[in-house]
């Protein structure tokens, strides 16, 4: 007995992984015995992940100490979550740590929907800041058509000439050098809305030379969704892009269930053809834009100044209203409309102590409060607001369309929000929406585990593998070796993303160790200081 004993002990000493305490460390870090998702939508494995200078060197049983080890013991291990259509350009010159982001455990965010923060040709500067100043997520971006468009002809409504149109497209060739993804329309709000379908053409076929994308808002998510898709369609296929729609919704009250499984078989159609289009979505009933978007686009058909104006111009105002209770029109999509009325639009944030208090509020009930009819009060505080952008909440998506949407296997995950500057106060956009801290954990959360759409495997797979493949991030999305090490360690007991309507900042729980890079920059659920992430740039074979 006792040589059997002696046998064993040795032989569990031959076959033993366990370190030994006095080892130099081999690794930067290593993860040990969590539950690890891949990225790939494959079932999780029990297995430990070594680091080693930004990278992940090895998955499976590691022998090796790390100068950091971490117990993932009851916890899962998935790649960093990747948010598909951030607005965050801007707000990271100002402040890198996004820290609201990575509480939602994003590690990559692709921005551009309203373009770069800066002309075209200052773009491979604009890139040089972030990197010296440091960011604390991995950051790329689109250039906007509009901006070309601006530049060259002004925000009026009108055609570009042959001449305008080629110094366009000049612009748009210098951005995409400089490294940025693609071009964008944003065609609900002007002078975007004043592209035409061949404008657009003629400045997607220079992003395709690239192998670029076309990403667009497109010109109608209501009543001619479908139209409006066929027209993104179009746009990439005559132009040699690869398209991507923005925040697909159908919203539009009256034709809620109908209009969805419409857009789902024109993508799947074009799709069967060959056209590389695919789309992203946020998990909300809500979406949250300016204003403006209240008033007919032909208020902004001569430019803001005039636009302005026209919102001052009582006789102005009757027309509008008019068209208000008419419907959508070629060229505007009228999101009161398409909520139900003005009972489903809710005030966001004015930017005026005068209106502050009905921040919350629908504007029927501020109109009576008021004494004013709801539009007149949506364009008052619009106008006391200036010059920052007051924005609403409309609430016109249906619950059983998101998860049509969710349940495609080509959309991915947009959170249409930005980072904070500082944590717990609303985004750059000055926008109190759930989607800015909780977009993410809300995908698991709420689609996992309180209503089981999407299988965990599934999930992560959208906000991780399946975003990096479609952007061409080749090395990151996925838990292999050789891939830059992006991971998220979460509690699927305790993940929330309790940011509500009422409380759109809460922080999300279960989410407490974030690694960008290899630099653990969320631990205990409190960012480290570390800013190790790195500008995405879009390589155009020069």
């Amino acid at each position: 007995m006792k040589r059997y004993l002696l046998g064993s002990v040795a032989c569990l000493l031959l076959v033993s992984n366990a370190p030994a305490p006095d080892a130099a460390p081999e690794y930067d870090i290593v993860i040990r015995g969590g539950r690890v998702l891949d990225g790939a939508g494959n079932p999780w494995v029990r297995a430990d992940i070594a680091v080693k200078n930004g990278r992940v060197v090895h998955v499976g049983k590691i022998a090796g100490r790390g100068t950091r080890e971490i117990d993932a013991t009851g916890r899962y291990v998935s790649p960093g979550f990747i948010d598909m259509m951030d607005q965050s350009g801007g707000v990271l010159l100002e402040n890198g740590d996004a820290e609201n982001k990575l509480r939602m455990g994003v590690t990559t965010v692709i921005a551009g929907e309203g373009g770069t923060p800066v002309d075209a040709a200052e773009i491979s500067n604009y890139f040089k800041k972030l990197e010296s100043q440091g960011i604390s997520v991995n950051f790329g971006t689109y250039y906007a058509s509009h901006q070309a468009r601006e530049k060259i002809m002004g925000d009026a409504a009108g055609a570009p000439t042959p001449a305008q149109l080629e110094a366009m497209q000049g612009e748009v060739r210098t951005a995409m050098h400089a490294g940025v993804f693609g071009i964008t329309s944003a065609l609900i709000y002007p002078p975007s809305s004043f592209q035409t379908t061949a404008d657009l053409v003629s400045l997607a076929k220079v992003a395709g030379q690239c192998n670029g994308f076309y990403a667009t808002h497109m010109r109608d998510e209501s009543a001619k969704l479908v139209p409006a898709i066929e027209e993104a369609i179009e746009i990439g296929e005559k132009g040699g892009v690869k398209v991507e729609i923005f925040h697909l919704k159908a919203a539009y009250a009256p034709e809620w269930g109908k209009l969805m499984p419409q857009a789902v078989a024109a993508i799947n159609a074009a799709r069967a053809r060959g056209v590389d289009v695919a789309a992203d979505l946020y998990p909300y009933t809500a979406g949250g834009t300016g204003l403006e978007i209240t008033a007919p686009t032909w208020v902004w058909a001569d430019g803001v100044e005039k636009g302005i104006a026209r919102l001052r111009d009582p006789k102005q105002r009757e027309r509008m209203k008019k068209d208000l209770a008419a419907g959508s029109m070629p060229g505007w999509s009228n999101l009161v409309h398409a909520s139900g009325g003005w009972s489903n639009v809710r005030l966001a944030n004015g930017f005026s102590a005068k209106y502050a208090q009905y921040h919350g509020q629908t504007f029927d009930k501020i109109g009576a409060a008021l004494k004013r009819d709801p539009a007149d009060a949506a364009w008052d505080i619009l106008l006391e607001g200036l010059p920052n952008r007051s924005v609403a909440l409309y609430f016109m998506i249906n619950e059983k369309d998101i998860e049509t949407a969710l349940h495609q296997p080509w959309t991915s995950i947009g959170s249409d929000a930005a980072a904070s500057v500082k944590l717990g106060g609303m985004d750059a956009l000055g926008l109190p929406h759930p989607r800015a801290y909780g977009t993410f954990p809300r995908v698991i959360a709420e689609y996992v585990k309180r209503r089981p759409i999407l299988s965990l495997e599934d999930a992560v797979r959208k906000m991780t593998g399946w975003p990096a493949q479609r952007m061409g991030l080749s090395d990151r999305g996925l838990i292999r070796d050789g891939m830059h090490a992006d991971i998220v360690i979460f509690d699927l007991a305790k993940l929330d993303d309790v940011a509500s309507w009422e409380k759109p900042t809460a922080l999300p729980t279960g989410i407490d160790t974030v690694i960008v890079n290899g630099a653990v920059t969320i631990e205990g659920g409190k960012h480290t200081g570390a800013r190790k992430g790195e500008v995405l740039r879009h390589s155009c074979g020069d």
